[in-house]
């Protein structure tokens, strides 16, 4: 994962709001099906390549052929590899998740990125409009304070 650049803020995290629409995992999604995901390797089916010169290749090939109970071809690449090629239509050994029918949470919490040094618990708003209400009054009195130097 690519680290994020940020620019140094010049006032402490204490000094900073967030306002965050989440949809957290265990709340807001449910486990899904391959085909229910629009999963790639289900619909055009897909190639593992394996090194079985490693114990964690072997395992894996071990797996595969004995134990996964999906379709596949077996070949082996230049460098030596083994290639299990899938049909389309079976399950991928990936987890998949969709987004259950539900509101998201609109929170409002201390601090920035760096965390809230004091410590106080998110606020979480009820409807999407007051916390749209609520980031523009916040906007609006940051705007004032500026103008005020």
């Amino acid at each position: 994962m690519r680290p994020l650049n940020r620019i140094t803020p010049q006032l402490p995290a204490a000094a900073f709001k967030t306002y965050q629409v989440a949809a957290p995992l265990p709340t807001h999604w449910r486990p899904a099906t391959c085909e229910e995901a629009g999963c790639p390797a289900y619909e055009y089916g897909w190639r593992t390549l394996v090194d079985e010169t490693s114990e964690l290749g072997r395992r894996q090939a071990h797996y595969i052929r004995r134990q996964s109970g999906r379709k596949f071809v077996e070949d082996r690449d230049a460098e030596g590899l083994t290639v299990f090629m899938f049909a389309p239509g079976q399950t991928c050994f990936q987890p998949h998740q969709v987004p259950l029918e539900r509101e998201p949470l609109y929170l409002v919490r201390g601090g920035d990125w760096r965390g809230d040094p004091l410590g106080g618990q998110p606020y979480q708003h009820r409807r999407a409009e007051d916390w749209v209400e609520d980031f523009a009054e916040h906007q609006d009195r940051i705007a004032r304070q500026i103008e005020r130097g």
